[in-house]
């Protein structure tokens, strides 16, 4: 086994816990939206924290760890020359705008919707809003759509 399987492995774990997290966050969240009771679904919102740092590390990670492996397999200019893997690194970058015009403000508007429901002690309109914002469900959706066309360029190297 060489540095280059090494480099492969480290980058499928990464991208394995990935996924991982983006398909966990997404199930506990949407159980967090149905919940009849605030509690409940602040329950539910918590537990998809441990899902969420995996999407945090593994977002950190995964491109990195794929253009070490490149360069590990002897591909030029880190296989950038290579369409299906300059596909996936534009295709991963696509996706950090959505932390800081999405995710970031619109989490801190779920954050206080969220503690005002609990000190009322029932799910208001607002933390139902905040569940069902579009711009947070695109969002997500775009996340998980990247990811998927990028293992699919990854599994079947098309061009």
């Amino acid at each position: 086994m060489g540095w280059d399987d090494i480099a492969k492995l480290v980058h499928v774990l990464v991208a394995f816990g990935f996924i991982t997290g983006l398909l966990g966050r997404w199930i506990l969240l949407g159980s967090a939206a149905k919940a009849a009771e605030v509690e409940n679904a602040y329950r539910l919102s918590q537990a998809a924290a441990p899902f969420e740092k995996m999407v945090i590390q593994g977002a950190n990670l995964v491109l990195p760890a794929g253009l070490l492996t490149a360069w590990a397999q002897g591909y030029p200019w880190l296989g950038l020359t290579t369409g299906w893997m300059l596909a996936s690194v534009v295709i991963m970058l696509s996706v950090i705008p959505l932390i800081p015009l999405v995710f970031l403000p619109r989490g801190k508007v779920f954050e206080a919707a969220m503690a005002s429901a609990r000190s009322i002690g029932t799910v208001t309109p607002e933390l139902r809003a905040a569940f069902a914002d579009p711009w947070v469900a695109f969002a997500h959706w775009y996340e998980l759509t990247a990811v998927g066309i990028v293992v699919a360029l990854m599994v079947l190297k098309p061009f």
